[in-house]
């Protein structure tokens, strides 16, 4: 049993949904550990300065991290890594993986110390709102995880190795131990030292994430060593194409940073309202958006590669189907079901009503862009399939510009116009709450997330002429059965109100939970009725025993 489970670990583990609902399962388990880390930073610390500073403290080591371990991105290190071992030489790649390893090391550290000595001017200006003693704690923080980039970046490099021997269970595992190492650092670490002890549980999972990659690496003889005679030809390379990825990251980033200090001249907790409401509308991405796209870039780059542009094109197409068929569910049903959703996963300890409906309400504004959003990791992944790495950089950038022009305008605008500030507070039944001028960043990063999928849109089809307009009837029928389901769920709510009793967890859970399932199932009878296609290939899918399928585990994106 125990060599059973083990092989599991060094197993070679195919279809475009198969592997997509392969990937969307490690992709939940992480999710899930995900929330319940913040459940516990919720009860713990509410949504207050302690937190604002945590979730600031990961600014700038997310930047480095996007910026500089992109060196050892899988997406860029794969191709060549797999290169170097079809010349049969493992000579070859070992060298390779040294090259690659000496020059993110030094490239890193140079990076990192001059950030460390810049920190204090730094926090100044990356949290402009915050007090004297917290720009102290915050600088603190900020050095301590500075460590991060250099354990994920190598954890990186490993998994590059280990997905070019077709090792995914490994590197799929990462993700779910690096949470794990946040919850002990907030169940046994932050009672003692406060915020600063669910900093150095982000570390010890940053450590997870690379020592379980760590026997398989050294199974092959691939431990990497510092190389004295780099091959920068080939290093210029690989950094040449890594830029384009580089710059799509940070310019998303670079909207975190601005909106969150923005946020910090809004009020104490302003910062852990949007970063709890953002982390929570990420899970439907992350499991749908995320899983589709990954899991479509192999027979994306091979369909463009083998010059088999048409039928790319409509490989777009297919998972671009798929994925709004199960978004708009998942839009709709965070909307309705917001006030559940956020009591049920965050209402526990400091973690209070008054902060529960403010993120209730920054949920459903962050909700509205699912679909687009995940259509856009949908179209980056496309461009990097047929190397038209240019486009996501100028698109996106566009975006975020679009983005934080809006945080700016919706936030003097919602200061200076009375009538808009009593539609959005009396809308989202908030009118009583503190600090509700934080909505504004949400509705700026959908209406940005909007527009940047429309972009997306109008220039692939531009580009691929083959990818047509004939997901109409499959939009019509997902956002249908999503009106029904919205509907039916929220009038099961006022049934299941009379049922639970919701001043308890599992009263509200309960709730929340029916209401979706019966929801559920009345959208799904009329996609039934309508004859849609999606179910029927959703139900083949499965049939096919999705969990056998070969797939490439999505990389760590941020700390």
């Amino acid at each position: 049993m125990v060599k059973r489970i083990f092989s599991v670990f060094h197993k070679e583990w195919s279809g475009l949904h198969e592997a997509a609902y392969l990937l969307g399962l490690f992709a939940f388990l992480s999710q899930v550990l995900a929330l319940f880390r913040d459940r516990l930073l919720a009860g713990l610390f509410g949504a207050g300065a302690d937190l604002d500073i945590y979730y600031t403290a990961f600014r700038i080591p997310d930047f480095l991290y996007i910026a500089v371990a992109s060196l050892v991105s899988v997406t860029v290190l794969v191709p060549f890594f797999i290169k170097h071992l079809e010349t049969e030489n493992t000579d070859s790649a070992r060298k390779f993986i040294n090259d690659v390893f000496t020059m993110f090391f030094l490239a890193l550290v140079a990076v990192s110390v001059a950030t460390f000595l810049l920190m204090p001017w730094i926090v100044k200006v990356i949290a402009p709102g915050f007090l004297s003693s917290q720009h102290e704690t915050l600088i603190f923080l900020s050095r301590v995880l500075l460590l991060s980039p250099f354990l994920l970046g190598l954890s990186n490099l490993f998994g590059s190795i280990t997905q070019s021997y077709r090792q995914f269970f490994v590197y799929a595992l990462s993700p779910v131990l690096y949470n794990v190492g946040i919850i002990a650092g907030i169940v046994f670490l932050a009672p003692k030292y406060g915020v600063a002890g669910v900093v150095y549980g982000v570390l010890l999972g940053a450590l997870l994430h690379l020592l379980v990659q760590i026997p398989a690496v050294a199974k092959k003889g691939l431990l990497p060593s510092f190389s004295f005679s780099v091959n920068m030809l080939e290093m210029k390379e690989v950094a040449l194409l890594s830029l384009p990825r580089t710059f799509v990251l940070s310019t998303q980033q670079l909207v975190m940073v601005v909106f969150l200090a923005l946020a910090s001249l809004l009020g104490e907790g302003a910062i852990s309202v949007l970063k709890f409401s953002f982390n929570l509308q990420s899970v439907p991405l992350s499991i749908i958006g995320v899983s589709y796209s990954v899991a479509a870039f192999p027979t994306l780059a091979a369909l463009f590669s083998n010059g088999e542009k048409e039928a790319f094109a409509k490989q777009i197409m297919v998972a671009a189907k798929h994925i709004i068929f199960w978004s708009f569910p998942m839009l709709v049903l965070f909307i309705v079901l917001r006030a559940q959703i956020v009591r049920s996963i965050l209402g526990t300890g400091a973690f209070g009503w008054t902060e529960t409906r403010l993120t209730a309400a920054a949920l459903a504004l962050f909700a509205v862009s699912i679909v687009a959003q995940s259509l856009v990791f949908l179209f980056v992944r496309g461009y990097y399939a047929s190397n038209y790495t240019k486009k996501p950089v100028i698109i996106n950038s566009i975006a975020a510009i679009i983005t934080i022009a809006l945080a700016f305008i919706l936030l003097n605008f919602f200061a200076a116009n009375n009538t808009f500030r009593f539609f959005v507070e009396d809308l989202f039944r908030v009118s009583d709450v503190a600090h509700t001028s934080v909505l504004m960043l949400p509705l700026a990063f959908s209406i940005g997330s909007l527009a940047n999928a429309l972009l997306f849109w109008i220039v692939f089809k531009k580009d691929f002429p083959a990818f047509s307009m004939s997901i109409a009837s499959s939009m019509y029928h997902s956002f249908a059965g999503s009106i029904v389901m919205g509907f039916v769920a929220h009038q099961m709510l006022d049934v299941l109100d009379n049922i639970f009793d919701i001043t308890t967890f599992w009263g509200i859970f309960s709730q929340g939970f029916f209401a979706g399932v019966v929801g559920l199932i009345a959208g799904i009878c009329l996609l039934y009725l309508l004859e849609n296609k999606e179910i029927r290939e959703i139900w083949d899918s499965f049939h096919h025993k999705f969990w056998k399928a070969k797939a490439v585990a999505p990389e760590q994106a941020e700390l």
